[in-house]
């Protein structure tokens, strides 16, 4: 995900300060990633320099305090990216696929690896699921796009398994 381009959106509502879009996009967005302060004042300082946020400054007592705020060109950018839909993400070159055919071409046991790992990703869908389960829900939704990745990874082993011997038969040596 763009932390630039969720900033950017956070400012739409209004103008804020540092600390209350690092606050606003971890509620949002970073359940399992919170974003770093350093993180949030140097992508403001780009989107700064962009043109798509400007300073506010306040007035009163003690250190300066800036807050940002979204600029017309800054709320363009975002309606586009919103707009613009996201490349699939096709894995063609998986690890797990290369893990096979080497364990295949160094004469290891590829089904141990494919049970190996199919009991990794059920560890994971199962907390994934309580996860889902004991959550508000932004966590539903998370979790069941995860979830739906996952038992797509569980059909490619299955498949992967049933066709192991003429992998085999086509990359042993």
């Amino acid at each position: 995900m763009s932390v630039s381009f969720a900033l950017l959106g956070l400012l739409e509502s209004g103008p804020r300060h540092g600390y209350d879009l690092k606050r606003s996009y971890d509620e949002a967005f970073g359940r399992d990633r919170a974003l770093h302060y350093g993180q949030v004042y140097s992508t403001m300082a780009r989107l700064l320099k962009n043109g798509l946020v400007e300073v506010e400054s306040e007035p009163g007592d003690g250190p300066d305090r800036k807050r940002y705020a979204i600029t017309d060109a800054g709320i363009t950018d975002v309606a586009e990216w919103i707009s613009r839909p996201e490349q699939p993400e096709p894995y063609l070159q998986s690890t797990l696929y290369t893990k096979v055919v080497l364990a295949l071409m160094t004469g290891r046991d590829a089904t141990e690896v494919l049970d190996t790992q199919r009991a990794e990703h059920l560890r994971l869908m199962r907390a994934l699921t309580k996860r889902k389960n004991d959550g508000d829900l932004a966590d539903e939704l998370i979790c069941d796009h995860a979830l739906f990745h996952l038992e797509a990874d569980l059909r490619w082993l299955e498949l992967t398994a049933a066709r192991l011997d003429r992998l085999a038969a086509q990359v042993r040596p």
